[in-house]
């Protein structure tokens, strides 16, 4: 049951905090809802709204300046799988990197409201560094030969080092025609053109006998289309035909 205003969010969320011993009160200097323990001397303050979105992320961090605990409040829609405000991991990580608490509440017809607290304000991030993503990240840098692509673009085909590996193994073969894989290794100095080729991913090569591959059409015309990519490793490099 999805809400219709985030005030429908107060009652649940201060009902939540009243349990727990606190005594909240609704917008105090703009906050949206105030709890303070009378014997912890601790205050939250917490900002609702009815999705998570750039607006209320702002707020938050505004509301850090006053005090370092500062909850944001969500409506969790079980009926908007692969929404925005549905990506509740990522969300949560964010808020644990800003210092942020984040809470969810979800809305049924027949029975109370649940509210989740999905992290504390202060609680620290729980994702480390990715080191073998990074390492794909810097190995495909350093692989490609020059910045064939536009950032920021969609729908167009990328030149990945992958895809420059292929356009040399292609190259070989229309300059010397049906050749060895390790005689297009050779040339192309990637040791693994024969994996590339028996792969064929792009569907350039074709096996014409054990041993020996040649190009297909669609592999010449992809030469054509990306000459310029090759431009600078047929200048730089020693091949012969």
């Amino acid at each position: 049951m999805a809400v219709y205003k985030e005030e429908e969010l107060y009652s649940p969320i201060k009902r939540y905090y009243e349990e727990r011993g606190f005594t909240v009160k609704s917008e105090v200097l703009h906050c949206d809802l105030v709890a303070v323990h009378p014997e912890r001397n601790e205050t939250v303050i917490v900002e609702m709204k009815k999705t998570f979105n750039l607006a209320l992320l702002l707020q938050g961090i505004e509301r850090l300046r006053l005090h370092a605990d500062v909850v944001l409040a969500v409506e969790r829609n079980r009926k908007k799988s692969g929404a925005v405000n549905q990506r509740f991991g990522d969300l949560t990580e964010l808020c644990r990197m800003l210092g942020l608490g984040l809470m969810t509440v979800t809305v049924f017809k027949t029975k109370a409201p649940v509210i989740e607290m999905l992290c504390e304000p202060g609680d620290p991030p729980i994702r480390g560094a990715k080191h073998r993503k990074r390492d794909r990240l810097l190995m495909e840098f350093r692989e490609r030969s020059g910045d064939y692509n536009v950032g920021g673009s969609t729908g167009r085909k990328l030149v990945t080092a992958y895809r420059e590996k292929a356009l040399r193994c292609a190259y070989v073969l229309r300059e010397r025609g049906p050749s060895a894989p390790k005689d297009v290794a050779a040339a192309t100095g990637f040791s693994r053109s024969g994996q590339l080729m028996r792969e064929n991913h792009y569907g350039w090569f074709r096996r014409l006998e054990r041993g020996k591959y040649v190009l297909e059409p669609q592999g010449v015309d992809s030469l054509a289309k990306y000459e310029d990519v090759l431009t600078r490793w047929i200048s730089e490099s020693s091949f012969e035909r």
